[in-house]
């Protein structure tokens, strides 16, 4: 079925008249969109979701009184609507997605056109409206440490040491990722993730799983060398690959076309890896529309990677990692709590 059939009721939240009214009318060229309302502030959103009832939520995250964040809080328990965030860059947008928002994006700063904008918006929208959108939420764990299955791997064999893990994602993949990551120990092999998200993002989102998980996680930079203990972020608007010079492997973040409608894709690192690695790897593709990292992950696994994908139950999306079963590139399914202890299993045993 094409998401595109159904027309999406929206409401739109910002204390911004000037946002709302470009918003709204960006929004009401499009055939498949209906702006059935809005709000001027949380409180207003409060008093109108119930009688609106629309499909999908925009929502500014920093408002006057309470904002987008506190509304959150208040409304998912009771109104279980997908909520798109339109933010600047802020650090506070990852509070807001772990408080239940399904995505987000990044406010026009000059840098995009106004077209760019809602044609971005737009296509979060539809997916969003058929999104799971999360009611109760996982107990979190302080560190990784903390974790049943999280034991320093420093006892397993030097071949760790080459292995190369990469992890793929879209909507709902930020608080995802982070449930995986966050029980991991700190000296898991080397990662890199792409987790698609607007230019500046990755690197705030980088951080804060620095912050949150065991081992060290930064944004990737051109040629940055992959270890033990170190994970890296795909910088958002470049393509990731992972390449090998002499016996170690790097990371190259270069330029370049969409790849399966991404840029970074998937697909680009996932690929990389399946020609490239020649040690142990392993593949995880996690919730997102559409079907990026499907192929590339069929290639590692063909190549050797030992591959899971993220469950339908715990998938806010259940897009990618779907696609990627039904292909047969993925050995086994778990939930995002679960995929960790699956992983590390699997690195015991080698």
């Amino acid at each position: 079925m094409s998401l595109f059939k159904k027309i999406i009721r929206v409401m739109v939240v910002d204390d911004s008249a000037v946002a709302r009214s470009y918003i709204i009318s960006g929004l009401s060229t499009r055939t498949n969109i209906q702006v059935v309302g809005y709000a001027v502030n949380a409180a207003d959103a409060q008093r109108k979701v119930q009688e609106i009832r629309p499909d999908v939520i925009t929502l500014d995250v920093e408002m006057p009184d309470m904002n987008g964040i506190d509304l959150l809080k208040k409304l998912l328990p009771v109104f279980q609507v997908p909520v798109i965030l339109v933010s600047s860059l802020n650090l506070r947008v990852f509070d807001a997605l772990d408080a239940g928002a399904v995505d987000f994006v990044r406010k026009p700063d000059g840098s995009q056109s106004k077209d760019e904008f809602i044609n971005t918006l737009t296509q979060k929208i539809v997916v969003s409206a058929y999104a799971k959108v999360r009611t109760s939420f996982p107990a979190r764990i302080a560190q990784a440490s903390t974790a049943a299955d999280d034991v320093p791997l420093l006892g397993t064999k030097l071949t760790l040491d080459q292995m190369v893990i990469g992890l793929g994602a879209s909507t709902g993949g930020t608080e995802a990722t982070l449930e995986v990551m966050k029980r991991l120990p700190a000296d898991i092999p080397a990662m890199v993730i792409v987790q698609h998200m607007p230019p500046g993002f990755t690197k705030m989102y980088a951080e804060r799983l620095d912050r949150l998980c065991a081992m060290e996680v930064r944004e990737a930079v051109d040629g940055d060398e992959l270890r033990r203990g170190l994970a890296l972020v795909a910088p958002a608007d470049l393509q990731c690959r992972v390449v090998r010079i002499g016996n170690r492997y790097r990371v190259a973040c270069k330029p370049g076309d969409k790849v399966s409608g991404h840029r970074p894709s998937v697909d680009v690192l996932f690929q990389s890896m399946a020609g490239i690695v020649k040690d142990k790897m392993a593949g995880i593709i996690m919730t997102g529309m559409g079907h990026d990292g499907s192929d590339g992950l069929l290639a590692m696994r063909k190549a050797g990677a030992y591959t899971i994908g993220q469950d339908k139950a715990s998938s806010v999306v259940y897009g990618m990692p779907m696609v990627a079963f039904d292909i047969g590139a993925v050995q086994i399914q778990a939930s995002c709590e679960n995929i960790a202890g699956v992983l590390l299993r699997y690195l015991k045993s080698l």
